[in-house]
């Protein structure tokens, strides 16, 4: 008899790992469809959504002006590669709560609470990074880009080395505005505290500027473009850790008049 239960107890312990995988295979097959049926959508306008990421530079060229192809395969692979990522982009949040019905079944009902407005602030987030590098930082470096150089200097930008430009800011800006989710998920782990982050601003502030040092192109616009924005949110953050703390001393005092 023991010999039996030996027996079946592996294949038990298996059995909810399996399913598990199951699971997970299932959720990213769905994520991945999505992201295909969207793609396949927009293709037919790929060089629409082209010449829309091409505006803010276009709009500041000499008239008619044009880009160039230095690649025989660019005029068919950059449109092709931005339609990817612009479809990645707006299956974000399939692609989340997809994520998010895999690991919800495992937590506590306070973790769902918390979880949830967190994932949805995280993708708001990104998506006004984005748009902030297009209508804000696009215009101001692009003038700047094209004002600042000799006069006798035709500019003829590749599509595709603009396209990798383009898509590396809006990454870029896209992750910085994710800051005032891991300064706040840093003071509610207990990781640190408000007085703790607030006594490194200074070293934030350098931070922020050696970051945008590192993910933007090599002048000082955009690296201040991204560096200030980066300190705002750090605040922003901080002011949200404020708020959750005074929440829960307020809790643990009711808590205590109750026992009382």
């Amino acid at each position: 008899m023991s010999q039996t239960d030996d027996s079946q107890g592996p294949g038990q312990a298996q059995a909810p790992l399996i399913e598990h995988l199951i699971e997970l295979r299932s959720r990213l097959l769905r994520a991945v469809i999505a992201i295909l049926v969207i793609f396949l959508g927009l293709y037919a306008f790929a060089n629409d959504i082209y010449a829309f990421v091409a505006q803010p530079l276009m709009a500041l060229l000499p008239e008619g002006s044009r880009m160039i192809a230095t690649e025989v395969a660019s005029p068919f692979l950059a449109p092709f590669k931005l339609t990817l990522v612009v479809a990645v982009f707006i299956a974000v949040p399939f692609v989340l709560h997809q994520a998010w019905a895999f690991i919800a079944p495992g937590l506590y009902d306070n973790e769902k609470a918390l979880a949830l407005p967190l994932l949805a602030s995280s993708v708001a987030l990104f998506y006004a990074g984005a748009a902030f590098a297009y209508y804000v930082v696009f215009p101001l470096l692009f003038q700047f880009f094209t004002q600042t150089g000799p006069e006798d200097v035709a500019v003829m930008t590749d599509i595709n080395q603009y396209l990798n430009f383009v898509l590396k800011l809006f990454f870029a800006f896209g992750v910085a505005f994710e800051i005032p989710i891991a300064t706040f998920l840093l003071i509610l782990s207990g990781a640190t505290t408000v007085e703790s982050l607030s006594k490194k601003r200074p070293y934030v502030v350098l931070g922020c500027f050696v970051i945008g040092m590192l993910m933007t192109p090599p002048d000082v616009v955009s690296q201040s473009l991204l560096a200030v924005p980066m300190y705002l949110l750090y605040e922003v953050g901080l002011l949200f850790g404020r708020l959750v703390r005074r929440k829960r001393e307020r809790d643990a005092a009711d808590e205590e008049a109750a026992e009382e």
